[in-house]
């Protein structure tokens, strides 16, 4: 039995493409294209749609819509793993936060351990106790990992290719400047709810170290990167003024303490606020 033949392609004419050579390039592209600078336009639908999921549905954020605009080639291997690391991390934050949600509308004091906790402590075996202490660590430590290792590995990749040569396009336009607050306002909350200001600062970092290194080469932000790089600048603000306001609560210094002390929102709430909201329920 013959071997199937190969389809052969005519020569190609002078200035025509092989059948599917625009495929080739265009998924790969060569290293000329990629060192190449094109008009940076700022990207509004992306940066809206991104901070609305974010604020909307939470878990479900855009990232293939930052890997398709990411001005370089990401590795596909690199896009693969980080997609799934995220989705399973988000998947297990969700479950997580469900039920960390239904506890507190049962009396569950977010500013306390789960063993110091009223309605933990008298439950029946004590062994539940370990269950719920288990639940944590997958919400807190374990699911917040793999969540946010990736998302902010993206974001950082994306920012790599935001730099361009042409100084006229280093300005942000008005959309940028009305996106900024909702923006800068959902990192604070995502570093302080999630309890990752080391891996916020350390990328933070990173950025201004590639700043600096660029702006040797001549090369400056363009609006996506200045877009970004502002908003993680408010965002430190935000929780410098944060920690500053909260320096001296006592409990929440108990539920954390460190070098690093940083609230969480929801205990902020528990503590100070839930008692106010069921006095008005009871009116």
């Amino acid at each position: 039995m013959q071997g199937a033949r190969r389809r052969q392609f005519p020569p190609a004419a002078p200035g025509s493409q092989q059948p599917g050579g625009s495929f080739y390039q265009g998924r790969h592209g060569s290293t000329k294209n990629e060192d190449a600078f094109k008009t940076s336009q700022f990207h509004f639908d992306l940066w809206f749609y991104f901070t609305l999921q974010n604020w909307v549905l939470d878990f479900g954020r855009p990232i293939v819509m930052l890997i398709e605009r990411s001005p370089k080639t990401l590795p596909r291997s690199v896009v693969y793993v980080s997609i799934i690391v995220f989705v399973m991390g988000a998947s297990i934050h969700l479950v997580g936060d469900s039920v960390n949600h239904r506890l507190i509308f049962s009396g569950y004091q977010h500013h306390l351990s789960v063993r110091e906790n009223p309605i933990i402590k008298n439950l029946k075996p004590e062994t539940l106790i370990d269950s719920f202490e288990l639940l944590y660590y997958y919400d807190e430590y374990l699911g917040h990992s793999m969540w946010y290792i990736p998302f902010f590995l993206i974001l950082f990749i994306y920012f790599t290719g935001c730099f361009t040569p042409i100084k006229e396009e280093s300005r942000m336009p008005l959309a940028a400047l009305l996106l900024m607050g909702p923006s800068s306002l959902y990192y604070w909350y995502l570093v302080t709810e999630g309890q990752i200001f080391m891996l916020y600062i350390f990328t933070f970092f990173a950025m201004m170290a590639l700043v600096m290194h660029q702006k040797r080469k001549g090369l400056v932000l363009d609006s996506n990167g200045l877009f970004f790089f502002y908003s993680y600048i408010i965002t430190l603000v935000l929780i410098g003024a944060w920690v500053v306001w909260l320096w001296n609560d006592k409990i929440l210094r108990k539920k954390y303490p460190g070098v690093i002390y940083i609230p969480e929102p929801w205990a902020f709430y528990t503590l100070h606020l839930s008692n106010l909201h069921s006095a008005k329920e009871g009116f």
